[in-house]
């Protein structure tokens, strides 16, 4: 299935900027129809759950209380 970057973007929840830029430097491989760039929804599923695995690994890291400084005692 073929998607406009905008819902691509909506998709990934990234940025139409960010994506454009990824085509421009040729990461990514669009069909231009004239007026839009198209692409194939289906080669960005793996990407997608890679971006879903990072935000939740980031989430996760962010509930974490950062530890004390076990040498911050000691400084007087």
């Amino acid at each position: 299935m073929y998607v406009t970057v905008k819902q691509l973007a909506k998709y990934l929840d990234l940025s139409e900027e960010y994506i454009l830029q990824q085509i421009h430097l040729g990461h990514v491989k669009p069909i231009f129809d004239g007026e839009n760039h198209l692409l194939n929804q289906q080669q960005f599923l793996w990407h997608k759950e890679q971006l879903d695995l990072k935000r939740k690994q980031l989430a996760l890291e962010a509930e974490e209380p950062i530890p004390e400084d076990w040498d911050a005692k000691d400084e007087d």
